[in-house]
């Protein structure tokens, strides 16, 4: 039922998904999905719209995220993670594999990250591949109304990426996305109907290097003080 919910959703239109991932520093990072439904449409199936936050909310709940209601039409996600195994892991529990619609046809609307990490003492090397097969989406839409294009244009969904730093964009596919930049964050339209891949490359600060550097210093100059003012010759 909540699949159903989920595609008849879709394919009514006026609908934004907003995906993404702020990184703090390589220890401490969230996973943000954004939820926006049009007022015409919130109100018309309030009561299926709430069973589906509610079941996404029970989701989030079982894998150490939270959620907030900003609006009845709207859901904002967050699900904290340290590591790219623990992210990875994460999502696999949170989204189904697939879906089924009542049309008894597979919506393989399928997705895959993952976050490659490598450690440079005080600096972290990050590379984030994120997959997002559409392909099968837009066939649906086609079957439902022929005018499949309007459709897809009124169903938004994209993928953002915060960093503290600067993010290096690798074109690895033979139709990449092209991204928006605004300042640290890097934004990607997603396209329906076609084969998403993002492909990245961020440093991050290592926090816990640098903090274990400012106590190895502060305990040196401890001691430094200590011994210098014992070994100071007492006057008279």
């Amino acid at each position: 039922m909540i699949l159903i919910i989920f595609m008849s959703l879709i394919l009514s239109g006026c609908v934004e998904y907003n995906l993404g991932i702020n990184f703090h520093d390589s220890n401490n990072a969230e996973w943000v999905q954004h939820i926006r439904i049009a007022e015409n449409l919130t109100s018309f199936s309030s009561d299926y719209l709430q069973e589906w936050f509610n079941v996404l909310s029970r989701r989030v709940s079982n894998i150490g995220g939270s959620t907030k209601y900003i609006s009845p039409g709207e859901l904002m996600v967050k699900i904290p993670f340290t590591h790219g195994q623990e992210l990875e892991e994460k999502l696999a529990n949170f989204y189904p594999r697939s879906l089924q619609t009542s049309l008894h046809e597979p919506i393989n609307i399928t997705s895959n990250i993952t976050l490659k990490e490598n450690n440079f003492l005080f600096l972290s090397r990050n590379n984030l591949i994120y997959q997002l097969d559409l392909r099968s989406l837009a066939g649906v839409v086609a079957q439902q109304n022929s005018s499949n294009t309007t459709q897809i244009s009124l169903f938004n969904i994209d993928f953002t990426l915060k960093t503290p730093w600067g993010i290096k964009n690798i074109n690895s596919t033979a139709k990449p996305l092209p991204p928006e930049t605004n300042n640290r964050q890097i934004t990607w339209q997603m396209q329906l109907g076609e084969l998403n891949q993002i492909n990245v490359v961020f440093w991050l600060p290592n926090m816990l290097s640098i903090g274990t550097l400012m106590i190895i210093i502060l305990v040196w100059y401890g001691y430094y003080l200590k011994y210098s003012r014992s070994n100071t010759p007492k006057q008279g």
